[in-house]
């Protein structure tokens, strides 16, 4: 493996990371946001600790939607699809420069 392409793994993999965090925190202090407000106007105490539920569900929700995305390669950059495609399409021309030559 080159440099450069373990430099992009180690860039990726700490995206990657980042957006578990990001896909983890945001629904939570949204709605927790939401409750503070809504529990303000109210006048009511409960609507935070629900909302706040609400967004670790949320939170838990994206991470699975993620995680899933990306075992499944569909979170593979067009960089990391096109280096496979030229991978596959040298496989099969040596193949068939092989039978060619015969």
């Amino acid at each position: 493996m080159k440099k450069d392409d373990y430099d992009r793994d180690v860039y990726r993999s700490l995206a990657m990371i980042s957006q578990f965090g990001i896909n983890m925190i945001v629904p939570i202090l949204m709605c927790s946001a939401l409750g503070l407000f809504l529990d303000r106007k109210l006048g009511t105490g409960y609507l935070t600790i629900l909302l706040f539920f609400v967004g670790a569900l949320a939170g838990f929700r994206n991470i699975y939607v993620f995680s899933k995305k990306i075992l499944s390669g569909e979170g593979k950059t067009r960089r990391q699809r096109e280096r496979e495609k030229r991978r596959q399409e040298e496989k099969s021309g040596s193949g068939e420069s092989e039978t060619d030559q015969e």
